[in-house]
C-alpha cells in the first residue's frame, strides 16, 4: 500500500527529506518524529514537514493505490484543474511523463512515485535547492543540506567549494562545502540511479508587446498568491518591487522596512504605505544584523553567504504569519547581471543605453559578487590556480560554459549565470523557516517573459513602464536613490553628489555593514586567534565565519576551517 501517513508531535519546521529505499532504511538515517507526514512507496520514502500543509497553493500530498506525489513549497496547477496541485501533478505525470513538470507553476520541490519508480524535480530556476548524497543506506535527498550531510559516515570539506565560497560568497555549479554532497542540477530530474536534464529554462527571444505583457503577467502572478493567512506582511524597500505588491495585493496589511524612521528609504516607504492605505513599521538596525549564530548561518545551506539575510536580527518584529517580498524580480525583469556599454567621463565610467557587445564576463561577475582576492594571494588552500586572477578566470569560465547550451547569445548566457547563482537566496530561506513566504518571481509566466524577451528590453525602463500600466500613480514618490526614470541620469547624479561639496550622497537602501562590523568589534569576537585576518574586508571575514560556523555544525571530524585559510598577502 502506498502513502502511509504519519502525524508527528514535533515543533513546526519546513523540510523535505527522502531516501531511495524502504521505510526501515529511512529510519536508520532519520527519526520519523522529525516529520509531519511520511510517504512510503516501493522505491522511495519521503518525510515532509510544513505548517502550511493544506493551505491552497502551499505544500500538498496525494496518495493512491498507484503511487504518491508530494509538492513541497508554493505551487499552482493550471487554472482549470480541480483538486490539489499534488493530485493534478500525479495524474498529469501518468499521462505525459516528465513533461508534466513544464506545466506546474511556482517555487517547489516535487517527488512522484509511479510504477515503482521515483523522480525528484525542483522548479525551473532551482529557487528551492535539493541536496543529494550517496549514503550507505542509499541515495538521499532533501531541502536541508545539513540533514543530507549527516547521512554520510565521514563527511569532509570540499576545498574547491570552500575556495569559491570565501572568494565569491557563493559556491558555483552544483557543489557545496562538503565533499559528496551536491545540489540537484539546475532544471533537472533526479532518479534513483540517474539524473536527466530538462528544457524548461531555455532562451527563445521573440518580438512582442514586452511592456503590456509584463504588466498583465505581474498582476496574475501576484493574484495567484493571494488568500494566504492574514495578516499579510511585506519586507519593504522604497524600490520598484515593493510598489508592485502595494499596488496589486489586496491581502497586504503591514509593511516592514529595515532602518531608522528618518532614513530616506524608510521615510519614502512610509509615504508609499500612506498612499496605498497600509500600515508601516520600521525595524531598527542593531548589532544583531550581523548575527552569526549556527541556527542563522545554517539556513544558508553551505552554498551562500548569510549577509543576504537582510532582515537578520529583526525576527521578533516581523509578526505577520504571511510574508511577501520582491526577491529575484530584479534578476529576471531588470537583468541585474547584464552589462551595459560604458563611456569614460572625468575618470569615471558611466553606463550607456545599450548592452556591451563584448563584455568581460569574469570582470562583470567579479564586481557583482564582490570577488575577494585582489591583494595577490588566494586565501584557501585547494587544487587549481594559485593567483586570484587565474582562479577568477577559471571558475567563472567553467560556470559560464554551463550556461551557453541554454542561451543563444552571450548576454542571455550571462543572465542565466546570474539566475543560477542567486546569491541572495538565504533571504527567503530564512523567512520561510518562520512564515508562509511567497516568491512571486518564480511564477512561470514571469519566467517565460524573461526567456522570450530580448535582453535589450529587460531593463529599468521596461519594468517602470509596466508598473505604470498597473497604476499610473505608482511613482508619485520616487525611490530616494533613483530620483529619475533614466538609469543613466541616476548614475550621473550619484557621481555628481559624491564629487560636489555640499551635496549629500544618495543613501543606500541597506544598513552600513562595515560600520556595524567595526562598531561591534567583531574582529575581536569572531577572530580573536587570527589577527592576521583582521586586514581583510568585513564581507570577506563574514564569509570565512559563515563557512567555519556552518561546517562546524555538520562535521564531526574536528576539521577546522582556520587550518585551510591562509594569511592574506
Amino acid at each position: 500500500m502506498y502513502g502511509a501517513e504519519l502525524v508527528s508531535t514535533t515543533q513546526p519546521s519546513r523540510e523535505l527529506f527522502g531516501l531511495y529505499g524502504p521505510q526501515d532504511r529511512f529510519e536508520r538515517v532519520r527519526s520519523l518524529e522529525e516529520f509531519d507526514r511520511l510517504l512510503r512507496g516501493e522505491s522511495v520514502t519521503v518525510g515532509v514537514s510544513d505548517p502550511a500543509i493544506g493551505i491552497p497553493g502551499r505544500t500538498a500530498l496525494h496518495r493512491s493505490d498507484e503511487g504518491f506525489c508530494v509538492v513541497w513549497g508554493e505551487a499552482f496547477s493550471p487554472s482549470d484543474a480541480e483538486g490539489s496541485v499534488a493530485a493534478w501533478l500525479f495524474d498529469r505525470y501518468g499521462a505525459v511523463g516528465i513533461d508534466a513538470f513544464s506545466e506546474i507553476n511556482g517555487s517547489y520541490v516535487a517527488v512522484i512515485e509511479a510504477d515503482g519508480e521515483a523522480v525528484v524535480v525542483t522548479d525551473p530556476i532551482r529557487s528551492w535547492e535539493c541536496f543529494v548524497a550517496e549514503s550507505p543506506r542509499g541515495r538521499v535527498f532533501g531541502t536541508d543540506a545539513a540533514a543530507v550531510v549527516r547521512s554520510l559516515p565521514t563527511p569532509t570539506v570540499d576545498r574547491r567549494g570552500l575556495r569559491e565560497f570565501v572568494h565569491f560568497g557563493v559556491v558555483l555549479g552544483d557543489r557545496t562545502l562538503v565533499r559528496g554532497v551536491e545540489r540537484l542540477p539546475f532544471d533537472a530530474a533526479l532518479f534513483e540511479r540517474r539524473t536527466e536534464s530538462l528544457t524548461r529554462f531555455v532562451y527563445d527571444p521573440r518580438i512582442v508587446d514586452h511592456t503590456g505583457e509584463l504588466a498583465r503577467r505581474l498582476e496574475r502572478a501576484v493574484d495567484r498568491r493571494s488568500g494566504y493567512p492574514r495578516p499579510g506582511g511585506m519586507l519593504m524597500s522604497a524600490g520598484y518591487d515593493s510598489r508592485l505588491l502595494l499596488a496589486t495585493l489586496a491581502d497586504l496589511d503591514v509593511c516592514y522596512t529595515l532602518g531608522e524612521p528618518d532614513d530616506p528609504e524608510a521615510a519614502t516607504a512610509r509615504r508609499l504605505c500612506e498612499q496605498y492605505g497600509k500600515r508601516h513599521r520600521t525595524l531598527p538596525v542593531t548589532e544583531a544584523y550581523l548575527d552569526a549564530r549556527p541556527e542563522v548561518v545554517r539556513r544558508t545551506n553551505g552554498v551562500r553567504e548569510s549577509i543576504h539575510v537582510h532582515h537578520r536580527g529583526s525576527a521578533a518584529g516581523i509578526t505577520a504569519p504571511t510574508i511577501y517580498h520582491g526577491l529575484l524580480l530584479d534578476s529576471l525583469l531588470r537583468d541585474h547581471y547584464l552589462p551595459r556599454d560604458q563611456i569614460a567621463v572625468l575618470h569615471k565610467r558611466f553606463p550607456l543605453d545599450r548592452l556591451d557587445a563584448r563584455p568581460d564576463v569574469a570582470e562583470r561577475f567579479a564586481r557583482k559578487l564582490d570577488f575577494a582576492g585582489g591583494d595577490g594571494r588566494l586565501l584557501v588552500r585547494a587544487d587549481g590556480p594559485e593567483t586570484p586572477e587565474g582562479f577568477l578566470e577559471e571558475a567563472i569560465e567553467a560556470e559560464f560554459d554551463r550556461c551557453l547550451g541554454r542561451s543563444e547569445s552571450i548576454h542571455n548566457a550571462m543572465a542565466l549565470m546570474g539566475v543560477r547563482l542567486k546569491p541572495a537566496l538565504p533571504f527567503r530561506t530564512d523567512l520561510a523557516a518562520d512564515h508562509v513566504e511567497s516568491l512571486v518571481a518564480a511564477d512561470s509566466e514571469l519566467l517565460d517573459w524573461h526567456l522570450t524577451t530580448p535582453p535589450e528590453f529587460r531593463n529599468d525602463e521596461t519594468y517602470q513602464a509596466a508598473l505604470e500600466l498597473i497604476d499610473p500613480a505608482i511613482f508619485d514618490h520616487r525611490p530616494p536613490d533613483r530620483p529619475h526614470r533614466s538609469y543613466q541620469l541616476n548614475q550621473l547624479e550619484k557621481f555628481l553628489r559624491r564629487l560636489t561639496p555640499g551635496l549629500e550622497p544618495f543613501a543606500t537602501p541597506w544598513p552600513d555593514r562595515d560600520r556595524i562590523y567595526r562598531e561591534n568589534d567583531l574582529d575581536r569576537r569572531l577572530f580573536p586567534d587570527r589577527p592576521d585576518l583582521h586586514e581583510l574586508s568585513p564581507r570577506t571575514k563574514l564569509r570565512i565565519n559563515d563557512a567555519r560556523v556552518w561546517l562546524g555544525s555538520v562535521l564531526d571530524d574536528g576539521t577546522s576551517v582556520d587550518e585551510l585559510i591562509r594569511s592574506p598577502g
